[in-house]
């Protein structure tokens, strides 16, 4: 137990994971803000500009066919669509269509992020050590 005590330490001084005190027990969970951050940076050093701008632009262009296409602002309504529906096909389809959605609406502000700060990065990238 000290060993895995010892990593679990380790891991919360690198900020991977959060320690929680909750009812007398200790808890441990991922550092979301910083496993954002080392995402963003990883979306700043594997591809340019223009390509995160293309993916931008290709994940919002889906939102707004999903919009158009079936009436709703939200995946969760699209979800609650299936309600009024018979056809396994279709409901099937909708499903899948509802997790990529929120899959995107949760990709769309790492990316803006990475876009945001990308000559910030870009020029701290470059100084010398």
């Amino acid at each position: 137990m000290k060993t895995a005590q010892k990593y679990l330490d380790q891991l919360v001084q690198d900020n991977v994971l959060r320690r929680i005190e909750q009812g007398g027990q200790t808890l441990y969970c991922v550092d979301q803000l910083m496993a954002t951050y080392r995402e963003v940076a990883s979306l700043q050093r594997e591809h340019d500009r223009e390509s995160l701008t293309d993916a931008l632009e290709s994940m919002r262009n889906k939102i707004t066919e999903w919009n158009a296409t079936y009436d709703v602002e939200t995946p969760g309504e699209l979800r609650g669509s299936i309600a009024d529906l018979e056809g396994a096909d279709e409901i099937a389809r909708r499903r899948e269509i509802s997790s990529e959605w929120e899959h995107l609406a949760d990709r769309i502000p790492v990316v803006q992020a990475a876009l945001n700060e990308y000559d910030w990065a870009d020029e701290r990238d470059s100084l010398p050590a």
